[in-house]
């Protein structure tokens, strides 16, 4: 996704949290921040955006966002049920009322050919698996 359209999508997502006064947590793997940085370059974002977790590795994973063990080596960090636990762990861990957790293989060798994303809301969490880069 080119950058001015990834900046007009953070644009348009933070008028909506706004509007509603919701706050945005983000649990970042594979893009190491990047969504973070791109709600952030957004005027007025901390308005609407309370905080992001960069969790790379398996142990902050763990660590930062609580997912469990069991979960990582059932289902692998690669998965809709790590990305699920992500999601929920930056809610639990932070003041906002919507998270995006983003798990998957993008080195610059290349990567998996599918992400997945969650973000729990009022009726728990939804996850789906997503192509693309970064």
């Amino acid at each position: 996704m080119a950058r001015d359209a990834l900046k007009l999508l953070a644009r348009r997502i933070g008028a909506r949290l706004k509007k509603r006064s919701l706050k945005l947590a983000t649990a970042e793997s594979c893009t190491g921040g990047w969504i973070a940085q791109a709600v952030t370059s957004v005027s007025g974002s901390s308005g609407w955006f309370d905080r992001g977790f960069v969790t790379y590795s398996n142990e902050a994973k763990k660590e930062l966002l609580g997912v469990r063990e069991r979960t990582l080596s059932r289902h692998g960090a690669v998965s809709r049920e790590t990305a699920k636990e992500m999601a929920a762990g930056a809610l639990a861990r932070s003041r906002a009322q919507v998270s995006i957790a983003v798990t998957g293989v993008a080195g610059p060798r290349g990567g998996t050919p599918t992400r997945w994303r969650a973000s729990p809301g009022a009726s728990g969490a939804a996850g789906r698996g997503c192509a693309g880069s970064r």
